[in-house]
């Protein structure tokens, strides 16, 4: 069958994995001469990689397969990810779709490609979470400077607010000698940065029996890839050992994302997580020591069921006592067979607002004051190929955004720089030594 005059269009919803999935699924159809277009264009085939980390996401995941339905009703619409898990017959029930694979089975997609055709009832290809063994390679590479890197995924914590470990099955892994194998593919495409990503990155090796620590040890030996980040680490699982070798390190980046969820003590039991704040100060204290310049970035669930207005104080007045770089908050969304539904007391919209504006202002504070502590500092810049006006963009080692007029000999290129002051509320200017 000829498909070299075919068109492909791809939407993706929800966190980086999903991106890197979709960009390994995008090549199912490109190694077939199929054209990627954009999305607002009109296509043969739409695929859609839905998220449900919340029910706004749900309802994001169901407009973008009307859209794609509106946009060409004679199209092949496949529809994938997380909400294709958890919900099938919701999208099975929308006119037009032809074929949704759950989230361990993206890469049937690859099968169905040449012999697919519009569907009267959706065809539906799906593993129970509890089934879920095979691990689903995936690089994203949407700029040639980065790329993310999968290295595990699934969960099995089960935390009482959360879907994932029924949309993505339990915590699995492919071997270390594979994963360096891909890292190595991208080297060879030039690209200097990887981001380690999944679902509980520090859970690797369960189904291999290996562990991230030995994971990170063989990744460093990978020629020409310069820059290792690791995407979000469990406090309980982000061990001295770990913590030290970052330190030591070059190769991977001053740069941590732990999710706290809940500054208090009683909200964290309840919600099932699998630390205290004791503990969980304890490791930024141990980051901070090591690397007194380290980024910090954390997780914050605003208006859990169940967390009173003291609980929320307690976890205020935790965070304000951490030194952390950034807060990435998001208002709690109640999820169909999570025991956080039946949680009391329930927290109402407008008080949900009322507390976010509250950590908005924390969380402003604790990135300015970690952007005036830059100030003055020499660090290393990767720059991006992005351009807006005649500004081009960067990272420095400990995730400072930083600008520069456009010089196309920087981009992709681990340059020396010296932080001078604010470009503005996000972004630094420097001087390039």
């Amino acid at each position: 069958m000829n498909l070299s005059n075919k068109k492909v269009a791809f939407y993706t919803l929800g966190c980086k994995l999903n991106f890197a999935e979709t960009s390994t699924i995008s090549r199912f159809f490109t190694e077939k001469d199929i054209k990627s277009v954009k999305f607002n264009e009109i296509a043969d085939y739409y695929l859609i990689n839905t998220c449900s980390v919340t029910s706004n996401a749900n309802k994001k995941s169901r407009n973008a397969i009307s859209r794609a339905i509106k946009k060409n009703p004679d199209a092949i619409i496949i529809v994938t990810g997380c909400y294709a898990q958890l919900k099938p017959e919701e999208i099975k029930n929308i006119y037009g779709v032809d074929y949704i694979f759950g989230a361990n089975n993206k890469e049937d997609i690859e099968r169905i490609i040449e012999n697919s055709s519009k569907q009267k009832i959706a065809e539906l290809k799906s593993t129970n979470h509890k089934d879920m063994k095979s691990f689903f390679p995936a690089i994203s590479k949407g700029d040639r400077t980065r790329a993310f890197l999968k290295v595990q995924d699934g969960c099995d914590y089960f935390c009482a607010y959360c879907t994932i470990p029924y949309a993505r099955g339990r915590s699995r892994n492919s071997e270390i000698k594979n994963i360096v194998k891909q890292a190595e593919l991208v080297a060879e495409e030039g690209i200097k940065e990887i981001i380690i990503s999944g679902v509980n990155i520090c859970d690797f090796g369960k189904s291999t029996d290996e562990t991230f620590f030995d994971l990170l040890k063989e990744l460093v030996k990978v020629e020409n890839i310069q820059r290792y980040r690791i995407g979000s680490i469990e406090p309980n699982l982000l061990t001295d050992e770990i913590i030290n070798f970052i330190a030591t390190e070059p190769k991977i980046m001053p740069h941590f994302h732990i999710p706290l969820q809940a500054g208090s003590d009683e909200v964290l039991k309840k919600i099932k997580r699998k630390y205290d704040t004791k503990l969980f100060k304890s490791k930024i204290e141990k980051i901070k020591l090591l690397m007194p310049d380290a980024f910090i970035g954390i997780d914050l669930i605003v208006g859990l069921n169940g967390e009173t207005e003291e609980n929320f104080k307690e976890s205020i007045e935790f965070i304000k006592s951490l030194d952390v770089s950034y807060i990435h908050y998001f208002q709690y969304s109640e999820r169909e067979n999570t025991p956080a539904v039946n949680f009391e007391p329930k927290i109402s919209p407008e008080e949900k607002h009322k507390r976010a504006k509250i950590i908005d202002k924390v969380c402003k504070l604790k990135h300015k004051q970690f952007l005036e502590s830059q100030i003055g500092k020499h660090l290393q810049v990767l720059f991006e190929s992005s351009k807006k006006g005649n500004k081009m963009f960067g990272f420095t080692n400990n995730y400072i955004k930083v600008v520069t007029n456009y010089d196309k000999k920087l981009v992709n290129q681990i340059v020396n720089i010296e932080i001078l002051g604010f470009f503005d509320d996000e972004s630094m200017q420097i001087k390039i030594l």
